[in-house]
């Protein structure tokens, strides 16, 4: 349950518009719901900020939709990432309203406003390869309010590519950098803003690559300031970051 939910459920209560027992009843599933194959943390939103969000991968479909199914329940957003094609459709035809999102292989559903942050989010990606994990980041990063704009295919392989849309990069107050292979572009974008760089590796490259480690070395020894790295195609994670770092734009004198 958000804080937004949890506020309107109060203020419905000492409106009269709702019972004591009915207020019972909705938060009687925090802080957690014990599932059989899950333990479902409804209380994370109020507690950080973030809600509880579904990681598919290595999930059978039924767990992926029950989970869900729980989550909508409490009344509000849901996200799931890493999700199944099965997974997907069996979670868009119990809500129909549920929105696939093919390219970043995740599941958004949309029951209440977020409040819009003030910060705005660029999201950057090496190659088209790269693009499952540059979408998974702006899934998560429009999922929990704030505004993202994307700049695709602009690798160092083709430099001035990015160089060309260097007004579009610098209006960003916080990026999220995908890269694979040789993971440079991170560094060099870096080199160019004033703004905070979230770098994120991806498993995309020839064998020395090793499955995104080479790009992921190469990130942790960037010679840029301000830039800093997540975990291999974590485009999750750099998401979550990036959005909790656009909240703070703004709020302070």
């Amino acid at each position: 349950m958000s804080p937004q939910t949890l506020r309107e459920l109060l203020e419905q209560l000492a409106a009269g518009e709702t019972s004591v027992d009915d207020v019972l009843r909705r938060l009687q599933s925090l802080p957690f719901e014990q599932l059989e194959f899950a333990c479902i943390d409804h209380h994370r939103p109020l507690r950080c900020g973030l809600p509880e969000v579904i990681f598919g991968q290595g999930k059978t479909p039924e767990q992926v939709e029950v989970i869900f199914a729980r989550l909508a329940e409490a009344g509000g957003n849901v996200l799931a990432t890493r999700v199944s094609p099965e997974a997907a459709r069996r979670i868009s035809t119990r809500f129909p309203a549920a929105v696939v999102h093919e390219t970043a292989r995740a599941v958004t559903l949309k029951q209440e406003d977020v409040p819009v942050a003030h910060g705005t989010v660029g999201i950057v990606c090496a190659g088209t390869s790269d693009l499952p994990v540059a979408e998974e980041a702006r899934v998560t990063v429009e999922f929990l309010g704030s505004p993202a704009f994307t700049l695709y295919d602009v690798g160092v392989a083709g430099l001035h590519r990015l160089l060309a849309r260097w007004d579009e990069l610098r209006r960003a107050d916080v990026l999220v950098v995908v890269a694979g292979m040789e993971g440079a572009l991170p560094s060099v974008v870096g080199g160019l803003v004033r703004a905070p760089v979230i770098a994120v590796p991806t498993s995309v490259g020839y064998g020395a690559s090793f499955q995104g480690l080479a790009a992921l070395l190469a990130m942790l020894n960037s010679c840029a300031a301000g830039v800093s790295v997540v975990n291999i195609d974590n485009g999750f994670g750099a998401g979550c970051q990036a959005a909790l770092i656009s909240r703070l734009v703004g709020t302070r004198p």
